[in-house]
C-alpha cells in the first residue's frame, strides 16, 4: 500500500535525523544575554511572567488587556532554533502572521493541511517554532510523523477552553505519554472562563499536566507600579442624557425588574441568584445564563423560554439607547410595537410599556408629528473635543502628523460617527428617518440649518441591514454586538480628514470641515497622513482594524496623538495603559473619556470591574486551598491523567491501557471526525486510534462493524439531502453489522417533545417520518442514541469486547470511485442491494454467493448442505433456506363469539 511505503519512509527519516534534540533548561549565561538582548523592552510586570514560565512550567491567567503578546514574542525568540522543536496551539491566523512578522525567522513555522505530509515530517525535523492547528497535530502524533521524543515542549494560547475531552487535550496526553521531559507553558486572559463550574480551574490545570498557576489581576502591586510610571493623560468627561432619555430608561428597567421576578416566581427550583437586573446589563449576561439553563431548557416551561427571551430583548434596546441615534432607537422599538409580536412576548403589553412607546415618541417629534429628533448627548461633547479641545491642543504642541483615534465599541456606531461627521447632525437625522421610513408631516426648523438636497445631489447609500429576524418566541437575534458581515455596507472603519472651512458663510473661525478618504484601500494610515498636512481621524472598534489584531497593536501600528473613547471599556483602556507604557513618550498621549454619567453605561462598566475582582479573588482563594497531585505535570507513570481504561479493573494501566492477555486494540477513524471529541474519548479508554482516509463509515470498530456518527443538525440535513440513504447503502454493501450513532448535546437532554429536537415548525415530523422509512428500508441498520462523547465511547468499548479487530487495508480501499466501478461491473447495484437484504447474507458471503448462484431460481433449488459450501457457514445457510422456502404469513386468529370469549374471563375471575 501506498500508505504503508509514505509510513516507513517517514519512519526512516525520524531515525535517522539527529537535527533535532531535546532541549536544555537555560542556563545563567543563556538568560543575562537574554536580559539584554529581549527583555529590557518588557514592562517589570512582564519580565517576571517570563522569568516565573520559562523556568518552571505553570498556567497565567492575566486579566483582560493585559497582553501578553510581548512575552510570547520574546518566549518564540529563545527556542526559535534548529536544536528546539516548539509546537504553539491555539492561535490565531492573525496572531500568526504577526509573530511571524515580527521575528522574521526562517525557524519560525506555519502548518496547515496545504502543506503534505512529506514537507511537513521535513519541517518537523527542521526544529523551530511550529504554529500548528490541533487537528493536524493529533493526526501527525497519532500516525508518528512527528519525533514525540525530540518535542522540546507545547505554548499553548487561550488555555481556558482546553477541558479534558477536546483536542489539544487529546494532543498533550500523547506528548507526555512519549515525552517525559518537554515543557508545557499555557496562557489566559479569561479569568471568569475559571469560575464556570466546578473546581474548573483545576480540571483545565489537569488536562495542560501544568502545576503552577500564576494569578496576575490588574490590581498586582507590580502591575499597578508598571503602568503608574507612564500612564496617559484621561480626560473624563460625564455627560448627562436628555429628560426623555431618563425617562425611557427607567420605563426599561422597570420592565426589566418585572420580566426578573416572574422568570424567578414560575422557577422556584432553579438557582438564579445571578439573575439580576444589574447583571442582566453585562455583556456576557444572556451567554452565561444560557448555558445554566441550557440542561433543563427542555423542560421549562413555554412562558420561561420567553420571559429569557424578553431579557435579551429588553436588553438590547436599552443599549441601544444609548448608542443608537434617536431616530434608529425609534425604529427598532417601532418594530415591537405589533400584534404578531404581542401575542408571544407579553411585556409589551406592560403600563411601563406603553409610557415607553410614547416616550420613545418624544424622542424625534414634537408637536403634531413635526420631525425635530434629540441630539444624542454625546454628539455635541465630540464635536466640541474635535472642534475646540483637540486643535487648540495641536497649536501648542505644532506637531506636523497628528492622529486621532475614535474608539467605539460597534461598526454600527463607527458608520454613524462617521455620517455624522460629514454630513452634519441635522442631514444625517434627516436622510436617516427617510432611510428607516419614519412617517412625519413636516420637519422642525432646525433642520433648515441643513440645507435641501440640490438637485445633483442624493443622499448617501445607507447600509444594507439585515431584517429583524425573530424566533418563535419573538427574540431578537440582532445584537449590539454586530458583527460587520452582518450588516453590508458597514465597513471595519473609516479614515477622515479634518480642515478648517473655506466658506465664507461658516459662522466663526474655528468651524471645521470632515471629509472622509474613500481610496484608502491599499494604504496604512501612516502613509496617509505623511502625505496629508491636515489632522487625521480613525474611526475604529476596540478590536482594532479589520477585526483582526488587538487595539494595541493597531495603536501600535498607527501611533496616534489623541484617542477619544466614544463608549467606555475595561480591556481597551487596559490595552491603552499597556501601549502608553511600552512607548516611554516625553509628552503623554491625551485620552478623551465619554461616559454617561448616571446611568446603565456606567453600570454596566462598574459591574464589569466588580466581576472581574471577584473572579481574581476566587481564584486567588481557589489556588491557596487546592491541592495539587505531585505527578500532574505527567512526567511519572503514576499520572491519573496519563492513565487510560480506568473503567476496567481487568486492564493494566501501567501498559498504557492495553490487555495483558491479548493484542494491541483500535479503531479505525475517518480523518474528518477529529472535529469531535469522540476520538479523544476513545483513546482515553486504551483503544489506540487510526486515522485514516474512508469514504465509508465514520468509525470501524470490528472487521463486522460500522458507525456513521450524526449529530442531530448533521441527521436533518442528511435525512432532508438524501444522502444518509446513500451512507446506508454503502455501509450495508461492505459491512455484517452497520450501525447508525446520533449524538445530541451531553448539556441538552434529548427529547421529541415540545418538537425541541429540530425546530418549531411542522417539518418536525416530516424529520420523524424520513428516520421511520430508513429503519424500513434498512431493518438490519442498528440505531443508538448517545447523550454525549463519553457514553459513545464507552459504548464504543463495550461492542468491541471480544470481537475481531478491523483491517486498515480492506477498509481504506472500499468504498472509492474505483471500487464502485468494480463492483458495477461485476453486479448489478439493485440486485446487490436486494441480496444483501436477505436473512443470513452479509459482507463476508455476499461475494461468493453472487459468483456461485446465478438466480433466484437457482438459489431455491439448493439444499441447505449446498447452501453451506457456498455461504461458509451452517447458521447462515440454514436462515437463507428458511428465508427461501418457510411460509412467514402471520397465522390467521382464530375467530370465537363473544359471549364464549366473555364465560371465559368471568370463569378465571371467579376460580
Amino acid at each position: 500500500m501506498a500508505d504503508d511505503e509514505e509510513t516507513s519512509e517517514i519512519q526512516e527519516k525520524l531515525n535517522t535525523s539527529d537535527t533535532t534534540k531535546q532541549q536544555e533548561p537555560l542556563d545563567t549565561s543563556q538568560l543575562d544575554q537574554l536580559m539584554k538582548a529581549d527583555l529590557e523592552y518588557m514592562l517589570e510586570f512582564e519580565t517576571q511572567i517570563f522569568l516565573d514560565i520559562i523556568h518552571k512550567d505553570g498556567l497565567v491567567v492575566a486579566a483582560k488587556g493585559l497582553n501578553l503578546d510581548l512575552i510570547l514574542l520574546n518566549l518564540f525568540k529563545v527556542y526559535s532554533d534548529p536544536g528546539n522543536l516548539v509546537l504553539v496551539l491555539n492561535t490565531t491566523e492573525a496572531e500568526e502572521t504577526y509573530y511571524m512578522s515580527k521575528i522574521n525567522d526562517s525557524n519560525m513555522h506555519k502548518t496547515t493541511f496545504n502543506v503534505n505530509t512529506t514537507e511537513r515530517v521535513d519541517s518537523y525535523l527542521s526544529g523551530g517554532v511550529h504554529f500548528i492547528t490541533t487537528r493536524i497535530l493529533v493526526v501527525d502524533l497519532l500516525k508518528n510523523r512527528i519525533p514525540i521524543d525530540k518535542i522540546t515542549g507545547f505554548v499553548v494560547l487561550r488555555a481556558h477552553k482546553v477541558l479534558e475531552s477536546c483536542q489539544e487535550a487529546f494532543a498533550l496526553r500523547l506528548f507526555r505519554q512519549s515525552n517525559k521531559t518537554g515543557f508545557i507553558k499555557a496562557f489566559s486572559n479569561s479569568v471568569q472562563s475559571f469560575t464556570m463550574g466546578y473546581g474548573q480551574v483545576e480540571r483545565v490545570m489537569r488536562a495542560l499536566f501544568v502545576k503552577e498557576l500564576y494569578i496576575w489581576p490588574r490590581f498586582h502591586s507590580v502591575v499597578i507600579q508598571s503602568l503608574k510610571e507612564h500612564e496617559p493623560q484621561i480626560i473624563e468627561l460625564h455627560i448627562p442624557i436628555s429628560e426623555n432619555m431618563s425617562k425611557i430608561q427607567t420605563y426599561i428597567l422597570e420592565l426589566m425588574n418585572i420580566t426578573v421576578k416572574e422568570l424567578k416566581k414560575i422557577n422556584k427550583t432553579i438557582e438564579l441568584q445571578e439573575v439580576t437586573v444589574e447583571n442582566c446589563l453585562t455583556k456576557k449576561f444572556q451567554k452565561n445564563l444560557q448555558m445554566q439553563l441550557d440542561c433543563i431548557w427542555h423542560q421549562l416551561s413555554s412562558k420561561s423560554r420567553q420571559l429569557v427571551a424578553d431579557l435579551k430583548t429588553l436588553r438590547h434596546l436599552i443599549i441601544s439607547m444609548h448608542y443608537a441615534d434617536p431616530v434608529s432607537f425609534y425604529s427598532t422599538l417601532s418594530s415591537y410595537r405589533s400584534m404578531e409580536y404581542a401575542q408571544t412576548a407579553t411585556w409589551v403589553l406592560l403600563e411601563p410599556a406603553e409610557m415607553l412607546f410614547s416616550q420613545a415618541s418624544s424622542l424625534i417629534f414634537t408637536g403634531d408629528k413635526e420631525l425635530n429628533p434629540e441630539f444624542c448627548p454625546k454628539w455635541k461633547f465630540l464635536l466640541d473635543v474635535l472642534k475646540i479641545e483637540i486643535p487648540h491642543e495641536i497649536q501648542q504642541l505644532k506637531t506636523k502628523e497628528n492622529k486621532i483615534v475614535i474608539l467605539c465599541a460597534d461598526h454600527k456606531t463607527c458608520y454613524q460617527l462617521n455620517q455624522l461627521l460629514t454630513h452634519g447632525p441635522y442631514k444625517y437625522m434627516f436622510l436617516n428617518a427617510l432611510d428607516k421610513k419614519v412617517t412625519f408631516k413636516k420637519l422642525g426648523d432646525s433642520f433648515q440649518k441643513c440645507g435641501k438636497l440640490g438637485d445633483g445631489e442624493s443622499a448617501p447609500d445607507p447600509p444594507k441591514k439585515a431584517k429583524l429576524d425573530k424566533t418563535t418566541n419573538g427574540e431578537d437575534k440582532k445584537s449590539e454586538d454586530e458583527k460587520p458581515e452582518e450588516c453590508e455596507g458597514i465597513k471595519d472603519s473609516y479614515v477622515l480628514t479634518m480642515s478648517q472651512s473655506s466658506s465664507t458663510e461658516a459662522k466663526d473661525e474655528d468651524e471645521f470641515v470632515f471629509e472622509p478618504l474613500e481610496e484608502m484601500e491599499n494604504m496604512n494610515i501612516t502613509q496617509i497622513c505623511q502625505s496629508i498636512a491636515a489632522p487625521t481621524i480613525l474611526i475604529q472598534t476596540f478590536k482594532g482594524t479589520k477585526g483582526s489584531m488587538n487595539l494595541q497593536r493597531s495603536l501600535e501600528e498607527i501611533q496616534p496623538t489623541f484617542i477619544i473613547m466614544y463608549h467606555c471599556n475595561i480591556t481597551a483602556i487596559r490595552e491603552i495603559e499597556m501601549y502608553e507604557a511600552h512607548r516611554k513618550p516625553e509628552a503623554p498621549l491625551k485620552v478623551y473619556f465619554l461616559m454617561h454619567g448616571d446611568t446603565v453605561e456606567e453600570q454596566s462598566y462598574l459591574t464589569s470591574m466588580r466581576r472581574e475582582k471577584e473572579a481574581f479573588e476566587y481564584l486567588i482563594q481557589t489556588k491557596s486551598t487546592m491541592v495539587v497531585p505531585e505527578d500532574q505535570d505527567g512526567k511519572s507513570d503514576l499520572c491519573l491523567t496519563l492513565q487510560r481504561n480506568l473503567s476496567s479493573p481487568t486492564k493494566n494501566t501501567r501498559q498504557g491501557g492495553r490487555s495483558e492477555e491479548g493484542g494491541r486494540k483500535y479503531v479505525i477513524v475517518d480523518m474528518r471526525e477529529f472535529r469531535s471529541d469522540l476520538p479523544a474519548l476513545i483513546h482515553r479508554r486504551g483503544i489506540d486510534i487510526e486515522p485514516v482516509t474512508i469514504t465509508v463509515g465514520d468509525y470501524i470498530l470490528t472487521s463486522d462493524i460500522c458507525v456513521e456518527r450524526k449529530s442531530l443538525s448533521d441527521l436533518v440535513g442528511s435525512l432532508n439531502s438524501g444522502r444518509l440513504y446513500q451512507q446506508c447503502t454503502q455501509m450495508f454493501r461492505y459491512y455484517a453489522r452497520p450501525m447508525l450513532l446520533i449524538e445530541f448535546d451531553q448539556n441538552k437532554p434529548f427529547s421529541w417533545q415540545n418538537q425541541y429536537m429540530v425546530s418549531s415548525d411542522s417539518s418536525n415530523f416530516e424529520i420523524q417520518k424520513k428516520l421511520l422509512l430508513l429503519t424500513l428500508h434498512f431493518p438490519k441498520l442498528k440505531i443508538i442514541w448517545s447523550p454525549s462523547p463519553y457514553a459513545s465511547a464507552q459504548l464504543f468499548e463495550e461492542l468491541k469486547d471480544g470481537k475481531e479487530e478491523p483491517n486498515v487495508e480492506y477498509a481504506m480501499a472500499i468504498g472509492d470511485n474505483q471500487d464502485l466501478d468494480i463492483l458495477e461491473t461485476k453486479y448489478n447495484s439493485s440486485i446487490y442491494d436486494f441480496v444483501q437484504k436477505l436473512p443470513g447474507i452479509n459482507s463476508k458471503n455476499i461475494d461468493a454467493f453472487l459468483r456461485q448462484v446465478k438466480s433466484m431460481d437457482s438459489a431455491i433449488q439448493k439444499t441447505e448442505e449446498e447452501l453451506k459450501e457456498i455461504l461458509g457457514n451452517m447458521v447462515d445457510a440454514r436462515l437463507l433456506y428458511a428465508a427461501l422456502h418457510n411460509d412467514h404469513n402471520p397465522k390467521e386468529l382464530e375467530t370465537k363469539p363473544k359471549g364464549q370469549w366473555a364465560r371465559k374471563r368471568f370463569a378465571k375471575k371467579k376460580s
